[in-house]
């Protein structure tokens, strides 16, 4: 099986960090739970991307962040969560949903998810209410709507680059993303040189499909900058449903509720039961009467 990988890194001085995802796997696997077409793939594949490289970031293993995007276009609502290690999970309203191409034959991500809102959620897993976050959409090409929910909403400097290549068969040849953020006090001249460097980063699938590893990127983001690479990570599209959340997530609808639902399908000539899909691998478990109405929790399978 194959895996994503991250690079996170510092500026020897402190002006700066960065981190660097290798997404193919990821997409791939999402692209065969969802079986998306070419622009949902790059859309979704670039929201999952961006929201990996968030939740690398955070310092405690309980956290966890959810990016979602609100779009008027036909794509509908594109949802990310990451774990603190960066494995993330993902769905897109409208997976089958396609928009023409842009005049230069590259898909048109912007027009697939419309105007709209992102929103981050963050949750340390403690408080009671989570801080969330909402930008109005740029352009809907993904990169450019997280560097702009970091700058009004988190007040950091952020370069964002992020790409997904579909191949003519609907699978992945690459993706990838590169963020880059100013800490405070950042010297000004550590800012000039990134923002020379930031040229090179226009295409990162271009880079990833070349052959370049996620330090080799690193290193153009970060050229004539001194800089620390911290570690390198393994990272997956990873979905953590199970019979038991399931069941539980029905229980909470409440007994009378669930009995008229179970009524509803049996006037429809169906078996008393329940199927629910997780819209993360779309996996689908089947709840009969006796396993909702009694107290006995259900074997997690």
């Amino acid at each position: 099986m194959e895996h994503g990988t991250i690079l996170r890194g510092m500026t020897s001085d402190g002006s700066a960090r960065i981190t660097v995802i290798d997404s193919k796997a990821i997409v791939n696997e999402m692209i065969r739970y969802h079986k998306t077409s070419h622009t949902a793939s790059a859309a979704l594949g670039r929201l999952l991307t961006a929201t990996s490289l968030i939740g690398c970031l955070m310092g405690e293993k309980e956290n966890t962040v959810t990016v979602g995007i609100h779009g008027a276009g036909p794509l509908g609502k594109l949802l990310a969560v990451s774990d603190y290690y960066g494995n993330v999970r993902g769905y897109v309203e409208n997976p089958s949903a396609e928009v023409p191409r842009k005049p230069n034959g590259k898909l048109d991500v912007g027009a697939a998810v419309g105007g709209g809102t992102l929103y981050v959620i963050r949750d340390d897993g403690k408080s009671p209410t989570p801080h969330i976050g909402t930008v109005g959409l740029v352009s809907g090409e993904i990169a450019e709507d997280i560097a702009a929910y970091y700058a009004e909403s988190e007040q950091i400097p952020t370069l964002c680059a992020l790409g997904v290549l579909v191949a003519p068969d609907g699978s992945c040849l690459a993706a990838g993303g590169v963020m880059i953020q100013l800490l405070p006090f950042a010297d000004n001249a550590v800012v000039d040189l990134l923002e020379r460097n930031a040229s090179a980063l226009t295409s990162v699938t271009d880079l990833f499909k070349s052959g370049l590893s996620c330090l080799d990127i690193a290193n153009i983001a970060m050229k004539d900058i001194p800089f620390d690479p911290f570690d390198e990570i393994t990272v997956d599209y990873l979905c953590n449903c199970s019979r038991t959340r399931m069941r539980d997530a029905l229980l909470k609808i409440g007994e009378k509720e669930l009995k008229e639902m179970l009524d509803e399908e049996e006037a429809e000539g169906k078996t008393r039961a329940l199927t629910v899909s997780c819209q993360f691998c779309n996996k689908s478990y089947v709840f009969e009467e006796h396993d909702l109405i009694n107290t006995e929790k259900g074997e997690d399978k």
